[in-house]
């Protein structure tokens, strides 16, 4: 039986046949031992394979003579299984490449602008500070801003707007034409 490339199957070639040869004299071997570390068949079994696998790439190696094919085997699974138990995914880690990329919110512009707006606050006068905390912060009107102070409505207004004035004034901000500003 030959292929349209020319080879002839009913003969494995000599590294089909070493490979074969490995996987039946080392195979139960390979997974018993994997299976001793990992406590888990079915993933030893995994292991064995992958390690019997990496004999198929490194197959010129093993029949050099070069030490023991067992060994070599034994020595391939062990570093699997090692590589397996570090694993992020065994120490139930989640990594960047699982996630994706997370926007991170740089939230440095509003702590500055916090820090900026509560200098400029303390530079009130306390019964400015008061009016704008109520209104503008806590969401009263200007009567229940009133009430609370224990002033009249056109005070709170009064403070309102010399309060805003000066703010403006301080962060630089040039004066408005608008009467309602």
């Amino acid at each position: 039986m030959t292929t349209t490339s020319g080879r002839d199957l009913s003969q494995p070639p000599r590294r089909h046949q070493y490979l074969h040869t490995l996987v039946t004299q080392h195979r139960s071997a390979l997974v018993s031992y994997a299976e001793r570390l990992l406590t888990d068949r079915h993933l030893a079994e995994d292991i064995a394979q992958e390690a019997l696998i990496r004999a198929w790439f490194h197959t010129d190696k093993l029949r050099s003579g070069e030490g023991s094919a067992r060994g070599w085997l034994l020595k391939v699974t062990r570093n699997l299984v090692i590589d397996h138990t570090r694993s992020a995914r065994v120490r139930h880690e989640t990594t960047v490449d699982d996630i994706g990329e997370v926007a991170q919110h740089d939230h440095a512009d509003a702590v500055l602008a916090r820090v900026q707006a509560d200098a400029l606050l303390r530079s009130l006068s306390p019964e400015h500070r008061e009016v704008l905390v109520h209104t503008y912060l806590y969401g009263y009107t200007v009567r229940e801003t009133a009430q609370l102070l224990g002033v009249p409505a056109g005070t709170v207004k009064s403070r309102q707007h010399y309060a805003l004035h000066a703010l403006r004034g301080r962060a630089g901000v040039p004066p408005s034409d608008d009467p309602a500003s």
